[in-house]
C-alpha cells in the first residue's frame, strides 16, 4: 500500500480531492491507520480513480459517477461515453465558432455604417436557370438556423446526384421563401445547376428558376459572416431607388474545404422603388 500522497502523485489528482472522495464515500482508502489516522491506498484503487476522473471530464456530477461506478461500467462502456461526448464537445465548438463569425460580421456591418462602396454592388439581370434541388425549413432566416439547415440537404443532394448519375452543370445556388404557413419559419432550397435535359425523379426535384434583374455582391469568407455583405447590399438598394423583391440568391462561387475561403455572390431581386 502506498500513502495518500504517494497515490495522489500517481493519480494526478490532489490530496485534498481524495480526502473529498473519503467523505463522500466515492473511494474510501485501503486502510486508515488507527492511532494516527493515516490514510493508505492500494494500487489498484488507481483504477476506480481513473475512472472517477474520466466520468468527471465527461461532465457527470459526481452523484452520477457513484451511481455508474456503483453499476461497474465497463472499459467499452466508458469508450462509448467518451465518443458520446467527444461528439457533444465538437458540436458546441462548432456552434461556438459559428457565433463568434456571427457576431464579427456584425461588427464588421457596424465599422462599415457610412462606408458604403458603390463599386462593391452590381445591378444585373440573371438569367433563367434550371436546378436539381432539395428543400428543408428553417426556424428563421438568421445565419445560425440557415447554415444548420442547408448543409445537411447539400450533401444529400450531392449523394441523389451521384446515385442518379447526374452531373451538374454550374454551380450550387441556394434561394429561399417564407413559410406558406406564415409562422416566420423560412423554406431554404438547396440547389446546383443542371442541363436542360435532367428531368426530376429517383428522389431529385428539378425545377426552373425564372431570370430576374438584381442587386448582386460577392461575399468572401464563410456564409456564418455574410450579414455585413448583405447590409451593404441592402443600403445599396435603398440609396439608389430599388426596393427588394425577395429573399438573396446565394450564388457559390469557390467552395474549397476552408470556409473562410469561399466566394459566393448575393443576387438580390430588385424593382424600382
Amino acid at each position: 500500500m502506498v500513502t495518500i500522497g504517494d497515490f495522489a502523485k500517481y493519480g494526478r489528482v490532489s490530496v485534498r480531492m481524495l480526502r473529498h472522495y473519503d467523505a463522500i464515500g466515492l473511494l474510501r482508502p485501503a486502510h486508515v491507520d488507527p492511532s494516527s489516522g493515516y490514510r493508505f491506498y492500494a494500487a489498484a484503487q488507481l483504477a476506480r480513480l481513473n475512472r472517477i476522473i474520466a466520468l468527471k471530464e465527461l461532465g457527470f456530477t459526481l452523484q452520477q459517477v457513484r451511481s455508474i461506478l456503483d453499476e461497474r461500467v465497463s472499459v467499452e462502456e466508458l469508450r462509448g461515453m467518451l465518443r458520446l461526448r467527444r461528439a457533444e464537445l465538437a458540436a458546441a465548438m462548432a456552434e461556438a465558432a459559428s457565433r463568434l463569425a456571427q457576431v464579427e460580421a456584425r461588427l464588421r456591418s457596424i465599422e462599415s455604417e457610412g462606408r458604403m462602396s458603390r463599386d462593391d454592388v452590381v445591378l444585373k439581370r440573371i438569367p433563367p436557370v434550371r436546378v436539381a434541388e432539395l428543400t428543408t425549413t428553417a426556424a428563421s432566416y438568421a445565419p445560425e438556423d440557415i447554415g444548420p439547415a442547408i448543409r445537411p440537404l447539400y450533401e444529400e443532394l450531392c449523394r441523389r446526384l451521384d446515385a442518379a448519375g447526374v452531373v451538374p452543370t454550374g454551380p450550387g445556388i441556394a434561394y429561399y421563401e417564407d413559410s406558406p404557413e406564415g409562422d416566420g419559419r423560412i423554406v431554404v432550397h438547396a440547389g446546383v445547376v443542371v442541363s436542360e435535359r435532367t428531368r426530376g425523379g429517383q428522389g431529385l426535384s428539378v425545377v426552373d428558376l425564372p431570370g430576374f434583374e438584381a442587386a448582386t455582391i460577392v461575399h468572401r469568407g464563410s456564409m456564418d459572416g455574410v450579414l455585413a455583405s448583405a447590409q451593404v447590399l441592402a443600403r445599396w438598394i435603398d440609396a439608389n431607388g430599388y426596393r427588394s423583391a425577395g429573399y438573396a440568391r446565394e450564388l457559390t462561387l469557390e467552395a474549397p474545404e476552408d470556409l473562410s475561403r469561399w466566394v459566393t455572390e448575393l443576387q438580390e431581386p430588385v424593382t424600382r422603388a
